[in-house]
């Protein structure tokens, strides 16, 4: 057959085959479809259309089809098959047929397929024409499907055309190199120096890519951020230029020339001129012009207004533009739209920080955006009022907060009631103002109070002394009126419970008190009891408050008991436990229980980060550490003791020595608790182990050894002898014979002795090994030993080598301590001593002062 034979089938053939519909025939067809199978079918068909079409290498209608797939893909049906028909078109000489390959090459492919390397070359070949569109539309193609190996590929051909003098191609070469610059980083050098030249350009677009193209590089590169500074005045100088420019048909925008790129360069000056005071510097003056130039009345005003803000509040700008940037925002919070309202306030928020003063003379707008039925301005305008109290305004914000929190929605009562009492606890004027305040918010926050805040609350009370007669008044009469609030009948529950004998005394100087008998406090927490709208927590609550009433109530006892017997058979287990745990002490242990159930000592308060300003309000006084030092007498109080070791530590919570706690510790963590309150530390009770202190010979216990109750405590006899082992490695120097030891404790069969050595590798450490033993015939179990030394010293106290001591000497437990003392100071020291015995336990506590003289040397 011959080749014109072959030619005239082909021919034939075609002219048999009816020519594609076009594309708005195929809209047309898809649009007339009654239902969803319809079009299916319709589009089907199309497909299969357009397949046949590719068979037969079809070049005269292939950019109306890849022109009709595409539209059948943008309906999500799918077109993957045409991608090779898109690499043909853009190979093409006319320029319809690569418009439509390169749209297509857009649409259908991404860096993923690796179909995209096969257009490599003819995108080079399109980047070189003489044609300024098919360049454009290469470029533009380039910019949103290259790959890494595309950007090396091509890079080169990019940088080329940006130094060309035709705008229209530097503007999208501009943009395809920032595209290139964001996939490999190592190609931005050579883009630095073609980047510069553009901001000169007379066109907008091109200055426009060039500083988005500049700022991408600043923000990907140190060196090149520092590079680009020194073109800040040239920055400066086309800002100016804008600004000052009369109107230009072309660029203006409301009124404003060219905002997109004023937008534009005020980012790029904000990057430049953080932390480098020199530019800044540079900028200010313009800054400033822009501020006071811009109009305000538009959309396009306030995206510059906004930026400038930006600006200046990241620069090392003037005290005085900051003022100026404040009062814009400021100005933003009176405008009518909503979105303009809100980026005001979340900016505000960030600036709090950096100039509070001049954010604090637009309280009174930002107070009024709590009214405002927006919720996202609303969240932005409470959260910026919290960060705006201080000790200055604290009553008048407070008062805003709570009528906020009166009329706010159920969302927000959480969060507002929580930050108030935050707010209170750091500035409040005085005592009685807070627990006014406190229970102000109770009632108006009701069960959405969170419950830290409850026993925040509780903690604040216990160390209110001279108060307790009139909050324990204000509680119950604020419960007599309305129980239903959880979180304020916890906090009535427990001030009843300790201060219950206040209540009945009406001790109230201020107000005048309100005269309530036993039986009436009984029956409110009955009611209370056997309320359905308590939970289980409040009730609880309630229970243990009856259970203190019965030391502090005298007439109501028959009552009380009324009261708790039903909850002997309670199905809660918590409630069933504490009711039988009375009528245990009631019938067996009678004789112990006020000492059980007596008032709780003031407690103290965990959260150490917070600044709390007492201002200059007296806190109850404690013995302070010399008093301590010099007074061992058993007749001093629990809380004295406390109190003592946290003056011994330095006066107060801030002022204790670092403490490591060991990584290993077998000790009973319920039995460890007992040092927090010794020293005021936060440790976890994990694996918490204290500073060790050292004790003198013989100490005189600070407590009367008194047994609360019976039990069985016992545990596995473990004997560890490890007197001549350095705990951490190695055994004993010499230096502990140059030493002698001394003995820290020794009572009640319990004998605790201490053994010296010098750290070979720091000599201001002394290395104390404790030596506990049992010359009892019981064993002694839950063996604890904590102690707590003056500010100046450092303290490390190391994993015990067991928690039981067997009786007659049988062994012992042994601990190493880590003594720091770089002033080479006398050693003085507090420990804390808990064990059990025989079923019994025993806690001890006293202080050390007489070691060798030769550990300081």
């Amino acid at each position: 057959m011959s080749i014109l034979q072959t030619i005239e089938e082909k021919v034939s053939k075609l002219a048999k085959m009816p020519a594609p519909i076009r594309l708005k025939d195929l809209i047309r067809n898809i649009r007339a479809a009654r239902t969803a199978a319809d079009e299916r079918a319709v589009i089907q068909k199309e497909c299969a259309l357009i397949r046949n079409n590719f068979r037969e290498e079809d070049n005269t209608y292939r950019c109306r089809n890849v022109a009709k797939l595409l539209y059948i893909h943008m309906l999500g049906f799918p077109a993957h098959f045409g991608q090779l028909e898109c690499l043909k078109l853009i190979a093409m000489p006319k320029y319809t047929d690569k418009r439509i390959g390169y749209l297509g090459i857009t649409l259908l492919l991404d860096e993923r397929h690796d179909v995209h390397l096969l257009m490599t070359n003819s995108m080079k070949n399109d980047m070189n024409h003489t044609n300024q569109y098919i360049v454009g539309q290469a470029l533009c193609c380039l910019g949103g499907v290259c790959s890494t190996e595309m950007s090396r590929d091509l890079a080169g051909e990019i940088e080329k055309l940006l130094k060309t003098s035709n705008a229209y191609i530097k503007k999208k070469a501009a943009l395809c190199a920032l595209r290139v610059v964001r996939k490999v980083p190592d190609l931005m050098e050579m883009f630095i120096p073609a980047a510069r030249p553009l901001l000169n350009d007379k066109s907008h677009g091109v200055q426009l890519t060039a500083v988005a193209l500049i700022t991408e590089m600043c923000e990907l590169s140190p060196d090149t951020l520092h590079h680009f500074r020194k073109m800040v005045p040239q920055l400066v100088r086309v800002l100016k230029n804008l600004i000052m420019s009369g109107y230009s048909p072309e660029h203006d925008v409301s009124g404003v020339s060219d905002p997109f790129l004023q937008v534009k360069i005020l980012r790029l000056l904000r990057i430049l001129g953080k932390g480098d005071p020199d530019s800044s510097e540079a900028m200010n003056d313009i800054l400033a012009q822009v501020a006071t130039n811009t109009e305000t009345s538009k959309n396009v005003g306030n995206a510059i207004l906004y930026e400038t803000v930006l600006t200046i509040m990241d620069i090392k700008s003037e005290s005085g533009l900051r003022v100026l940037a404040v009062n814009i925002l400021g100005r933003f919070l009176l405008n009518n739209d909503k979105n303009i309202r809100y980026v005001a306030l979340n900016t505000l928020l960030k600036t709090v920080s950096a100039d509070l003063n001049a954010v604090q003379r637009h309280r009174s707008t930002i107070v009024d955006c709590l009214r405002d039925p927006d919720i996202s301005i609303k969240k932005r305008a409470v959260e910026l009022c919290f960060a705006l109290v201080n000790s200055t305004n604290i009553r008048s914000m407070v008062k805003e907060l709570i009528f906020f929190l009166d009329k706010s929605d159920p969302e927000f009562k959480g969060y507002a009631s929580s930050n108030i009492f935050i707010a209170c606890e750091r500035h409040s004027p005085n005592k009685r103002w807070h627990i006014d305040t406190m229970m102000r918010v109770l009632t108006a926050a009701g069960n959405y109070v969170p419950d830290d805040s409850v026993s925040s609350l509780i903690q604040m009370i216990s160390v209110s002394n001279t108060l307790h007669p009139y909050i324990v008044q204000k509680l119950f009469q604020a419960i007599s009126k309305n129980y239903t609030q959880q979180p304020l009948c916890q906090v009535a529950a427990w001030c009843i419970g300790e201060y219950g004998d206040v209540l009945l005394s009406g001790d109230v100087e201020e107000d005048e008190p309100v005269q309530v008998t036993e039986a009436e406090v009984c029956n409110l927490l009955e009611k209370m009891l056997q309320s359905t709208s308590l939970n289980q927590v409040t009730k609880e609550y309630v229970l243990q408050a009856i259970l203190k009433l019965s030391t502090r109530f005298t007439s109501s006892q028959e009552q009380i008991q009324t009261i708790l017997t039903p909850f002997s058979m309670s199905l809660d287990m918590e409630l069933q436990q504490r009711s039988v745990e009375f009528f245990a002490l009631s019938r067996s242990y009678d004789h112990m229980r006020s000492g059980l159930l007596e008032r709780m000592p003031p407690m103290e308060n965990k959260n150490k980060d917070m600044e709390i300003n007492t201002n200059g309000e007296v806190l109850d006084e404690t013995e302070n550490g010399e008093q301590l030092l010099n007074d061992n007498q058993s007749s001093i109080a629990p809380t004295s003791e406390s109190n003592g070791i946290l003056d011994l530590l330095g006066g107060g919570l801030g002022g204790s020595s670092p403490v490591i706690t060991p990584i290993n510790n077998k000790q009973d963590s319920s039995s460890a608790g007992g040092i927090m309150d010794l020293l005021g530390l936060d440790i976890g009770s994990g694996d918490m182990q204290e500073p060790a202190a050292l004790g003198a010979p013989v100490v005189q216990p600070a407590m009367p050894e008194i047994n609360l109750m019976d039990g069985l405590l016992g545990g596995p006899v473990q004997t560890n002898n490890q007197s001549s082992v350095n705990l951490l490695g190695g055994t004993m120097n010499d230096n502990a014979l140059s030493i002698p030891p001394i003995t820290a404790y020794e009572r009640n069969g319990i004998k605790v002795e201490f053994k010296f050595e010098k750290d070979n590798s720091n000599p201001s450490v002394v290395n104390i090994t404790l030596h506990a033993t049992n010359t009892t015939s019981n064993l002694v179990s839950s063996f604890i030993f904590q102690a707590a030394v003056p500010k100046t010293f450092q303290l490390q106290l190391m994993s015990p080598s067991g928690d039981t001591i067997p009786g007659g000497n049988a062994g012992e437990v042994t601990q190493l301590i880590k003594v720091a003392n770089p002033q080479k100071q006398p050693l003085r020291m507090r420990y804390k001593l808990s064990y059990s015995s025989n079923g019994m336990p025993f806690n001890d506590q006293g202080e050390v002062s007489n070691f060798p003289q030769s550990i300081y040397s």
